[in-house]
C-alpha cells in the first residue's frame, strides 16, 4: 500500500463522520441517537477494550531481568552509579518513570543517524520529535481538563483556574486559547513529519494517519465550534450533566457543529483502546523501563526453566571413547 492511500482510507473515514451528524437534522430521535446513544456505546468500547487489555499485560509473565539501562549499575561501593539511566531501587524506578511518563526523557535523549554524503554516519538529536510530541500531549491533557466545566455544577475551582491561565495571552480573540494554538500546530508537525520523513513514512500505516486525522478533526471542529459557529454552551453542559446523572436530555437548541465535534470524540474514544494510542497507560507496563536493575545484587531465574534431560561430557565419553582413542582425540578415561 503506496502513502497515498494510507492517507486516502482514513480521510475518507474522517470525512464520513463528519458528514454523518446531518442525519440530525431529520428530528429529535436523529439528535438522541447522536447525542445518548453514539456516545455511550463509544464509553462502553473503550471501557471494555481498556479493561481487557490492561488484564492482558498484567497477565503476561516477564521471566527476565530486562530493564533498559544506559549507565552504570549499582555494584560495588566505590564505584558511582546512575540511579535514573540504571535504577537499581524502587524509588530510582519511580523517579524514571516520572520523568518518562510527563516530559518524555527517553525521547529527549534519543538520537538519530544520517549517511553525510553516502560515507560517513553523523550521530545527532530528534528534538523537535520531543518537543512537538510533548507540546501536543500537555496540550491535550490541559484542553480535557478544562472541559471539566461542562460536567459539574458548581464548576470544578481547577478547571477554572486552568482556563483563565490558557487565557492568560488572549487580546484580540477571547474564544481562542493559548492549548488551541499549541496543539494545532503540534499536531500539523507530526503530521507532516510521517509525509515527509522518508524512514517515518516507510514504517507508517493507515491506522497511525487515522488516529492523528481524527484527533485533528477533533481541535478542529471543537475550534470552529468556539470561534465561528456559535453553539449554545448552556444547551451543552445541560447534556453532559444530564448524561454523568444517567437521565439524558437532549436540546433541540445545541446545533450541529456539536454533533459533528461530539460524533468525532465518540470515535476516537471508541478507537482508542484498539489502536498505538494504548501506549499511554502501556508505558506503566513496559517491563525495559518498570523493573529494577539489581541482576548484580539479585540473582533471577527463570521460573520457565523444566528439568531437561542433557548429555553430559562423560556420558558422550563413555559413547564415543574408543572412536575418539583411535582418531587420536585426547579422553579422560582410557576405558
Amino acid at each position: 500500500m503506496n502513502n497515498a492511500v494510507k492517507i486516502l482510507y482514513p480521510l475518507a473515514a474522517v470525512t464520513i463522520l463528519v458528514l454523518l451528524p446531518l442525519l440530525t437534522l431529520l428530528g429529535p430521535s436523529a439528535e438522541f441517537v447522536f447525542a445518548v446513544i453514539i456516545p455511550c456505546l463509544a464509553l462502553a468500547a473503550f471501557f471494555s477494550g481498556f479493561i481487557y487489555r490492561v488484564v492482558r499485560w498484567a497477565q503476561s509473565p516477564v521471566p527476565f531481568n530486562i530493564p533498559s539501562v544506559g549507565g552504570q549499575e549499582k555494584s560495588l561501593p566505590w564505584i558511582k552509579d546512575d540511579k535514573i539511566e540504571s535504577p537499581g531501587n524502587n524509588w530510582a524506578v519511580t523517579w524514571r518513570m516520572f520523568l518518562e511518563i510527563f516530559f518524555f526523557r527517553s525521547l529527549f535523549r534519543n538520537s538519530r543517524a544520517d549517511l553525510v554524503a553516502g560515507q560517513r554516519l553523523v550521530y545527532g538529536g530528534s528534538r523537535w520529535l520531543w518537543l512537538g510530541g510533548l507540546a501536543f500531549h500537555w496540550s491535550l491533557f490541559i484542553i480535557i481538563f478544562r472541559h471539566l466545566r461542562f460536567f459539574t455544577e458548581p464548576v470544578f475551582p481547577p478547571a477554572t483556574w486552568l482556563t483563565n491561565l490558557d487565557s492568560l495571552f488572549q487580546f484580540s480573540l477571547a474564544t481562542l486559547f493559548l492549548t488551541d494554538f499549541i496543539i494545532l500546530i503540534s499536531l500539523t508537525y507530526l503530521f507532516f513529519r510521517r509525509v515527509v520523513s522518508p524512514q517515518v513514512k516507510y514504517i507508517s500505516l493507515a491506522s497511525d494517519y487515522l488516529a492523528l486525522l481524527l484527533i485533528l478533526g477533533v481541535v478542529i471542529s471543537g475550534v470552529l465550534m468556539r470561534s465561528i459557529f456559535k453553539v449554545d454552551v448552556d444547551a451543552v453542559k445541560r447534556l453532559a450533566i444530564s448524561m454523568i446523572t444517567f437521565k439524558p436530555a437532549v436540546d433541540s437548541n445545541i446545533g450541529l457543529p456539536f454533533y459533528i465535534h461530539l460524533m468525532l470524540v465518540s470515535t476516537l474514544i471508541a478507537y482508542f483502546p484498539f489502536s498505538k494510542m494504548m501506549h499511554a497507560p502501556g508505558i506503566l507496563f513496559s517491563p525495559t523501563r518498570n523493573m529494577k536493575n539489581d541482576s548484580r545484587a539479585v540473582r533471577h531465574i527463570n521460573p520457565w526453566n523444566h528439568p531437561v534431560r542433557v548429555h553430559t561430557y562423560e556420558e558422550y565419553e563413555d559413547e564415543f571413547r574408543k572412536p575418539m582413542m583411535a582418531a587420536g582425540i585426547p579422553v579422560e578415561k582410557k576405558q
